[in-house]
């Protein structure tokens, strides 16, 4: 904007008019600032590929996400923390299936275009994303975990992961954590050339030791959900067979008995012992 007045007009002006004359002065450059600051606060428009502090961010296809919560099978007692959250796709999908979501997201600008879309979702009640280190963050209270992450962060992040609550759920889009199997594994129906497979697992209960059992004694070694060892009793030993934990439910056989059942705590399991159409009750204590 130009406002043009010769030397001579000032000169002639009384204090009225000067100090009227110096208000436009100021009001103009005040728009012409409103509109400079309007270009450098213009929408944030995240780039497929964009650098980021652990990953580029490249979104999880829809068909994916929908599938990873419904291998989670999300509820609305769930709470579900998203790392790398981006644009907040996963968090603002599970919000509306009416679990609590969180996202952590490095990128401030990925954190604000979050919670935009989680508003214009009308889903800002049942999300919050905030911007911090995904190494730094409390994940004990998360009984669903969602991640886009590469292998070697996997990786890093395992020995967290498997001292969460048992049967909390981890599930990623196409990356492995090496030799922790997961336990599901699916596929969307569309298979573009990447990005379609999504893997969960299920946090095991840690029962590596020794367990008093009736008329014996468990001895047993775990390799993440997998156990193996043996059972003593009576001079006899036989092997753990078919080992497995979901979390905190425990199956395994022993001489053609199949043992089902929980453990309850750090301490004791039981459960039902079936042998043929014989059924009984079991329980073990840890030594």
């Amino acid at each position: 904007m130009q406002i043009g007045i010769s030397r001579e007009r000032i000169f002639t002006m009384n204090s009225t008019s000067f100090i009227s004359f110096i208000f436009v002065i100021l009001l103009a450059c005040t728009f012409g600032l409103y509109a400079q600051n309007d270009i450098v606060k213009k929408e944030f428009v995240p780039l497929v590929g964009q650098d980021g502090r652990d990953v580029r961010w490249i979104p999880t296809p829809y068909e994916l996400v929908n599938k990873m919560l419904e291998m989670a099978e999300i509820k609305s007692n769930d709470y579900l923390i998203d790392l790398g959250s981006g644009d907040g796709r996963m968090v603002i999908a599970a919000a509306k299936l009416g679990a609590h979501a969180l996202g952590i997201e490095y990128n401030p600008e990925m954190v604000e275009l979050s919670k935009r879309n989680a508003k214009e979702a009308g889903v800002s009640d049942k999300t919050d994303f905030i911007q911090t280190d995904l190494f730094n963050y409390d994940l004990s209270k998360a009984t669903v975990i969602t991640m886009f992450l590469l292998p070697e962060i996997n990786l890093k992040l395992r020995p967290r992961f498997l001292d969460l609550k048992p049967g909390t759920r981890i599930v990623s889009n196409t990356f492995s954590m090496d030799d922790w199997e997961p336990d599901y594994e699916d596929l969307t129906e569309e298979n573009w050339d990447s990005w379609y497979t999504a893997l969960m697992w299920i946090v095991p209960a840690k029962v590596e030791g020794i367990w008093k059992l009736q008329k014996g004694e468990l001895t047993i070694h775990q390799e993440f959900q997998k156990i193996y060892g043996t059972f003593t009793s009576n001079n006899k030993t036989s092997l753990i067979n078919s080992g497995r934990l979901y979390g905190d439910h425990i199956t395994f056989s022993i001489d053609g008995t199949e043992y089902t059942g929980h453990v309850n705590s750090k301490t004791n399991m039981g459960g039902t012992a079936k042998k043929g159409i014989s059924k009984k009750g079991w329980f073990a204590i840890r030594q």
